[in-house]
């Protein structure tokens, strides 16, 4: 179901968060401790907070926020993150802190091997079969042992994923992938090599996690999962498609993929399709996409930061629908 709203009501939410944005998002750097088959995860978490904004730098880029600052809102509703293929707990720092704004927590991670630093080991497929356990890991890790953990309303969880984070996100649904595909993931002609391995191939038992309420997916690989397991998928879902896709011959994300992928998913949904944007057109540019230009350049006439202004406030208004909005004194206390 595509969804459409009023100019003036989209006006409304939009001013309603950047009024929020005045103060800015408590933020700290998390680590999900190793366990005997895993490795240790580092992320951060952003939340709602009341003291003054300031900068945080995180190395790769400079954020606004608040960093420690205390947390003393209770029964607030969770979104975990799942960045792209070689991305960082941080690509996605705008709509987190746009998020916590509002009265939401928002937890993060770097995937093991499929960020910048482990470009390395991008091309085992393993590393995808490995993302749905790391987010199983940060919702548990949250609600258990997480400086947040007291404040969190475990009935209230979401999840947000773009690109390969929406791959995590549809598995942790219900869906399954073609695994083929994802062998031939960085070959010259992903389509070629997959029709040549065979669209059959064993799929393999991957986690499902309950307790994700609902999700938001932004230009998730379509190609990359067997149609008619998008039916298992029966959580409330707000897909997001970009118009032009990605770039090159050896793009995953096509329109024409997360078309068919929505007309896939049972009952209703939101389906949002941005004019003139392109696949990176959903994370802001700066270093903490790429040093690679092109992935920050954009079809002209686009304003990629009057997009994430849209983007972040329909995030808002789907997660308060979903699963609440937070804590109802939030507002007052920070005015």
């Amino acid at each position: 179901m595509n969804i459409h709203h009023s100019a003036a009501a989209f006006l409304a939410l939009a001013f309603g968060v950047l009024a929020v944005n005045a103060q800015a998002a408590g933020f700290r750097m998390i680590e999900v401790p190793a366990d005997r088959d895993h490795p240790t995860i580092t992320g951060a978490i952003w939340y709602p907070c009341t003291e003054p904004p300031g900068e945080i730098d995180l190395g790769a880029l400079v954020i606004d926020g608040t960093r420690d600052c205390p947390l003393l809102a209770e029964h607030l509703p969770l979104v975990v993150i799942s960045h792209g293929s070689l991305g960082a707990y941080f690509d996605h720092h705008d709509t987190a802190a746009a998020l916590a704004d509002a009265g939401f927590v928002v937890a993060a991670i770097s995937h093991r091997g499929d960020n910048i630093p482990t470009l390395a080991d991008a091309a085992d497929p393993s590393v995808m079969f490995e993302r749905p356990r790391a987010i199983i890991r940060l919702i548990d890790f949250m609600l258990s042992a997480s400086p947040a953990a007291t404040a969190i309303d475990r009935e209230r969880i979401g999840f947000f994923g773009f690109s390969a984070g929406g791959f995590t996100g549809l598995q942790l649904a219900g869906a399954d992938p073609y695994w083929a595909v994802l062998l031939c993931r960085f070959s010259p002609d992903i389509r070629a090599c997959a029709s040549t391995m065979g669209q059959d191939f064993q799929v393999r038992p991957h986690p499902v996690e309950p307790r994700i309420r609902a999700a938001v997916l932004a230009d998730p690989p379509g190609i990359w999962f067997v149609p008619e397991s998008i039916s298992k998928v029966r959580i409330p879902v707000q897909l997001w498609a970009s118009e032009e896709g990605g770039r090159g011959p050896t793009s995953t994300v096509t329109p024409e993929s997360v078309a068919n992928l929505e007309k896939q998913l049972p009952g209703p949904h939101e389906y949002h399709v941005v004019q003139n944007a392109w696949h990176f057109s959903f994370i802001l540019c700066g270093p903490s996409i790429s040093p690679i230009a092109e992935y920050c350049t954009d079809s002209a006439g686009f304003d990629r930061i009057a997009f994430h202004g849209r983007l972040n406030a329909e995030v808002i208004r789907f997660f308060r629908a979903e699963l609440g909005a937070g804590d109802p004194d939030l507002g007052q206390r920070r005015n």
